[in-house]
């Protein structure tokens, strides 16, 4: 599965696709493969404050437990129930219904500098 264009892409895995000042995040095909079958998401709780770099919470797979960080600095206003209820929907479908979380974010220069979907597939030999 390519990385869709319109989202941007972390040196550690992370999407991000930016609408306003809202921004979903989640992780890209390439880590939830590298992870095998995920079977817990974890994130912190809507109203938290993430720092730029900070983590918004954890993925478990039967291989490893990766943290999950933000480009940008920003508040929690949606966390994903459906993955909560169901991981392996970051595993099958990690761009749509596999989302993590929403930011609110009031700068997001540093995602947008980031390299898009294609780069990064470019790049991971996708």
């Amino acid at each position: 599965m390519s990385t869709p264009a319109d989202c941007r892409v972390s040196d550690t895995h992370e999407w991000f696709r930016v609408t306003g000042t809202t921004v979903t995040m989640g992780i890209t095909q390439h880590a939830a493969d590298e992870l095998t079958d995920i079977t817990y998401v974890e994130m912190k709780p809507a109203g938290t404050s993430v720092a730029a770099g900070g983590s918004v919470g954890e993925v478990e797979s039967v291989k490893t437990t990766s943290e999950i960080y933000a480009a940008a600095a920003g508040r929690i206003v949606e966390v994903n129930a459906a993955v909560a209820k169901d991981p392996s929907l970051v595993n099958s479908d990690p761009y749509g219904k596999g989302w993590l979380v929403k930011l609110e974010v009031s700068d997001a220069s540093a995602i947008m500098a980031l390299p898009d979907g294609p780069s990064y597939d470019k790049k991971h030999g996708h």
